[in-house]
Parts: C-alpha cells; structure tokens; sequence
C-alpha cells in the first residue's frame, strides 16, 4: 500500500498534473485497489477536511494582503521605513528589507510581499545605482518573510493539521523574522560597500518626519490591530483575517484611495482563485491522510527514522533537509499538508515541541520561495525587475546562505523562536 501511494502521487506530480489532484487520484487509487472501503469515503474526508472554522482565516488574509497591495498601504510603509535607513550606505536595500517585514506583519504571503514592496522599490533602486540583479534579488529575498512574521497563511495549514494553537504558532514567527531581516540587511550593507553605491541625499527633517508619520499611520497601526486583537482576546485568528480584510478596503478606497472601486471585483476574484487552491490541497490531503492513517504509514516511517537515531538535534537536521529539499518542489501549502502527519510523531517522540516543528517548516518554505524550480517569489520579481529567472536564482545566493545561517540558529537556539510564545502564548 505505501509503494502504490507514493508512487502514484511522484509519477502524477512529474507529469506536472496539480499538487491536490496528485494527493486526490493517489488516495483514490490506493483505496480502490488496496483498501477494502468504500469510495464514498473520498467525498466524506475531502469534506472534513476543509469543514474547520481557523481555515476561514485563510481567505480572509488573502484577501486582506491583496487589498492592501492594491490600496496604497506597501508605498506608505515604504515611505516610514525610509526615514530609518535612507542616509545608510545600502539604505534603499534596508529600506526594501525592512518594508518588507512591516508588511509581512499584515498580509501572511511571501509572493504578496514580494510583489507590493517590489512594485514601490524595484523603479527606486535602480534609479540609485543598484543592479537589476540585485534589486529583483533583494525583494524576492526580503519577501520571504511574508508567511514568517505573523500573521501567516501556512502557519493556519499546519495548526489545522497539527492540532496546535494559531496565535501562539504566530508568536514564534518574530524573533526568526527579525533575525532574518538582519542578516539580509547585512548583505545589503555589503553589497552597498563593495559596489560602491551611493548614500541617498534625502533631507529628513522634523517637518518631513511628522507629514510621514500621519500619512503613514493607518498602514503602522495595521499590525497592532491584528495582533492586539488576537492577543488581547478581542477577536481570534480567524476574525482577525476579517477584520484586516475590512481594514484593508477602507483604507485602501476611503483614505489612500490608491483602490478603486471598479478594481474591487478583480481582487476578490484573484483572492479567492489563491484561496481555492489551498482549500482542495487540504481536502485532497484530507483523503490522502486517511489512507497513511488507516495503513499505520506515519508509524512505520517514525519507527524508520528512530532505528537510526533518537537524538533529537540529529532528527533536527534530518528534518531540515527533507523539507529545505520539500520547498524546492512544492508550494508551502502541499509540503506541509503532505508531511507534517508523517514528520509531527517524529519529532514529537523526541521531545520536540509541534510549535519548534512548525516554525522550522514555515521558515523553510519560507526559504524555498527563492530556491528553483518553484521559488514562487522568484518568478514575482523576474516579472516585476524584467530579469531572467536563471540570473536572479544566481543573484539571489548570497541572500540564500545568510538565510539557511538564520535557520540553523532558529532550529538550534531555542529561545529565537520559543522565547516570546512561551512568554505570551502560555
């Protein structure tokens, strides 16, 4: 039964068929030809799948980061993060980094944030002497940390499936978003040195200061909002995705009014195109998971895996690799729908908090959105900066190797991820 599932699901995926009908057909395979159940049993999975109230928040935070993308609220961010960096030599690098993360903290997608701060920074640095290269390169990169500082899209997906809570998951994402943020702004200062760019003549003075700050506020208080509300008990994850959605459009129509109202429809549309296509990988993976579940699958490859070893800082890297490797080929959504039953004993039976498993995964997918053939951040930039895609993969190595640093530290040091959960998420 293992042989026949897996192998079905590679040879579909190498066909290029979609990852959720790849999970679908093979379970159903597998069930019509070596499980004695009836089909009935697909439609009854793939339903309980998605029948869950924390995947509403998935659409809802889609649909907010498009909002915002579109409302003006990126180019605002941009604006206040340029008061910190503009005169440091790379600062309009920083500058991109830094809005980036602000962003992060509101709409939960790495290709989101990739594509709003990118359309702001893109024009701009290369105006001020950056390379293509490394524009596109320092955009797709700092947007990597769109699902790490919360809120996060597939930090909901792997909750739902773990069984763990969603806020206290969104806590741990702070410190590696942080962590991660400097070390790219180091290779931007590097960079800055070594080429030689320029510091930005801007004048920045109390006047500018305080015309930013008012034009910039409803766009800084946006996090707050969301995260407040989560952590104060006003509202849960899921509502919060609601409340940013609706945030979003006022903002975005009524103050900035970058967002037009015949531009509306065409942001549902694409937000729930990208939420569609999560809810059937969940399904599909719903039914998927019934069959590893019914033939003791995740059983027999944890008890595999701790033949060769039980120390836990082994299992760790083992399991860096496997999902670094994951996120090379699958969006992030499908790698953890698709291992995190299998891997959650695993480490579990070690001793590892679900909550280090699950923010190791996350920051990898993270990673994996710059890392060919599916660097869904990548392909982003390459359209935003006009660049081929095989240049920017070179590009975009230095930036790879500070971040692959950044998640050794994350796996090992406990406190980067753990310390503020532990303090707030109880």
């Amino acid at each position: 039964m293992i042989a026949l599932l897996f192998i079905s699901f590679f040879v579909l995926m190498f066909l290029t068929i979609p990852i959720a009908v790849c999970l679908g057909i093979a379970a159903i395979i597998t069930i019509v030809y070596g499980i004695n159940v009836p089909l009935v049993i697909t439609a009854q999975t793939m339903f309980n799948g998605i029948n869950s109230f924390p995947l509403m928040a998935i659409p809802f935070f889609i649909l907010a980061g498009n909002l915002m993308g579109e409302g003006g609220i990126s180019r605002q961010l941009v604006k206040f993060i340029n008061l910190f960096f503009a005169r440091i030599r790379g600062g309009l690098a920083m500058v991109a980094i830094g809005a980036s993360m602000s962003f992060a903290a509101i709409s939960g997608s790495c290709p989101a944030t990739t594509a709003a701060i990118g359309a702001v920074m893109v024009p701009e640095m290369e105006r001020n002497g950056y390379s293509k290269l490394f524009t596109a390169a320092t955009v797709a990169s700092a947007g990597t940390l769109g699902q790490i500082i919360p809120p996060s899209i597939p930090m909901v997906t792997y909750c739902v499936l773990a069984g763990t809570s969603v806020s206290k998951l969104f806590l741990t994402g702070v410190g590696p978003g942080i962590l991660m943020g400097i070390f790219m702004m180091g290779v931007a200062y590097y960079y800055a040195v070594k080429h030689k760019i320029a510091r930005v003549k801007t004048e920045i003075t109390l006047k500018i200061i305080a015309k930013t700050l008012t034009t910039s506020i409803w766009a800084l208080i946006m996090p707050a909002i969301i995260l407040g509300g989560i952590y104060s008990g006003i509202f849960t994850p899921t509502e919060a995705g609601a409340v940013a959605a609706v945030y979003g459009l006022v903002v975005g129509v009524l103050v900035y009014r970058d967002l037009k109202i015949k531009d509306i429809p065409k942001v549902i549309c694409n937000s729930a195109v990208g939420a569609a296509v999560i809810m059937l990988i969940m399904a599909a993976v719903s039914t998927f998971g019934f069959v590893l579940t019914r033939e003791h699958i995740p059983q027999i490859i944890a008890e595999g895996l701790l033949s060769v070893t039980r120390n836990k800082y082994v299992l760790i890297l083992l399991f860096n690799i496997i999902v670094f490797i994951a996120g090379c080929f699958l969006q992030s959504s499908a790698a953890i729908a698709l291992l995190t039953p299998i891997l959650l004993p695993v480490l579990t039976s070690v001793g590892i908090s679900p909550y280090m498993m699950g923010i190791i995964f996350i920051v990898n997918m993270g990673i994996g959105m710059i890392t060919p053939p599916v660097g869904s951040c990548l392909y982003v930039a390459c359209n935003i900066a006009d660049v081929k895609f095989e240049a920017l993969v070179k590009a975009c190595v230095p930036y790879l190797v500070v971040l692959v640093i950044a998640l050794l530290m994350i796996s090992y040091v406990e406190p980067i991820p753990m310390a503020l959960a532990n303090l707030l998420g109880g």
